[in-house]
C-alpha cells in the first residue's frame, strides 16, 4: 500500500458529515486484492462496480469509514471518479447486534411477512435516527 500511495501523492475524499478527508491507505498495511478463490476483493468490486454504474454518492455504515482511504487509492490509480460518501450508525437489532445477511439477521421480507409497518422498520433499525441527522 505504500507503494500504491507513493504514486499517487496525498489523496483526500469528501465526507457529506465531516467536509474534506485525508486518506492515508498506507495506514492500512497489504490490502488482499485478489485471492485465487475469489474473483476480486470487497475493495476492488465496490470500487470498479460504483464506477460502471455511475454512483456520485456512497453511503455506507461506519464499520466501512477506515476502508475509504482504500477505495481512493484504487479509484485513483484506476482513474476512476470519486463519489461523495457518507457513513451512518450501524444498522442494529434489539439487542444492539449489527444487522447482516452474513450473520443470519432478519431479512426486510421477513419483518413485513410478520406484520412490521414501514414505519416498525425504520424504527427498529435506527433509520429515525439516521433521517434525524446523527
Amino acid at each position: 500500500m505504500e507503494q500504491a500511495t507513493a504514486l499517487v501523492g496525498d489523496l483526500t475524499w469528501h465526507d457529506e458529515r465531516r467536509g474534506l478527508q485525508q486518506a492515508r491507505p498506507d495506514l492500512a498495511g497489504d490490502v488482499v486484492l485478489w485471492r485465487w478463490d475469489a474473483p476480486s476483493s470487497y475493495h476492488l468490486s465496490v470500487v470498479f462496480d460504483d464506477a460502471l454504474q455511475g454512483v456520485t454518492h456512497v453511503v455506507r455504515g461506519r464499520d466501512l469509514y477506515h476502508a475509504t482511504p482504500i477505495h481512493r487509492l484504487l479509484q485513483t490509480l484506476f482513474g476512476l471518479p470519486e463519489p461523495i460518501y457518507r457513513h451512518h450508525s450501524l444498522l442494529t437489532d434489539e439487542n444492539g447486534e449489527k444487522l447482516s445477511k452474513s450473520l443470519g439477521s432478519t431479512g426486510l421480507r421477513a419483518l413485513r411477512g410478520s406484520g412490521a409497518t414501514p414505519s416498525d422498520v425504520r424504527r427498529r433499525v435506527g433509520l429515525d435516527r439516521l433521517l434525524a441527522g446523527e
